[in-house]
């Protein structure tokens, strides 16, 4: 039995202002609401043509040129289940679904926000705020 692809981790930094000519017609408008600059994506597929890019539960079609893979692995994925690893005292612990993955050029590291109880956190927490449940 053949082994699965292993996830390839990469940026895509697409703006209206390169033109749609990027994104595969049927993902235009979708891809244009998630606003993709700094958004961590995962590489799920290749064809001669267009490259499949997975972000939460969506999938998108794009142009591999404007794609950047990532060589660190960020620690934690969509779907992920995972807890605050240090609650300020006299609080409980946030623990959700990890929903978004952003990419801090500058520090070069993964950070994440939670879906708890069906609500999306406004907090954006760094990988070591973070431990899976």
């Amino acid at each position: 039995m053949p082994r699965p692809k292993p996830v390839v981790y990469g940026l895509y930094s697409w703006t209206p202002e390169y033109g749609f000519s990027y994104v595969h017609p049927a993902n235009r408008r979708s891809f244009e609401w998630l606003e993709p600059l700094g958004k961590v994506f995962e590489k799920i597929d290749e064809t001669d043509d267009w490259i499949l890019l997975r972000y939460d539960e969506q999938q998108f079609k794009v142009s591999r040129e404007l794609f950047k893979e990532l060589y660190v692995k960020p620690p934690f994925s969509f779907g992920d289940v995972v807890e605050e690893a240090a609650p300020e005292a006299g609080r409980s612990a946030h623990r959700g679904l990890i929903s978004d993955v952003f990419w801090d050029e500058a520090a070069d590291k993964a950070r994440f926000q939670i879906v708890e109880k069906k609500r999306k956190l406004k907090r954006i927490f760094e990988a070591e705020e973070l431990r899976l449940a």
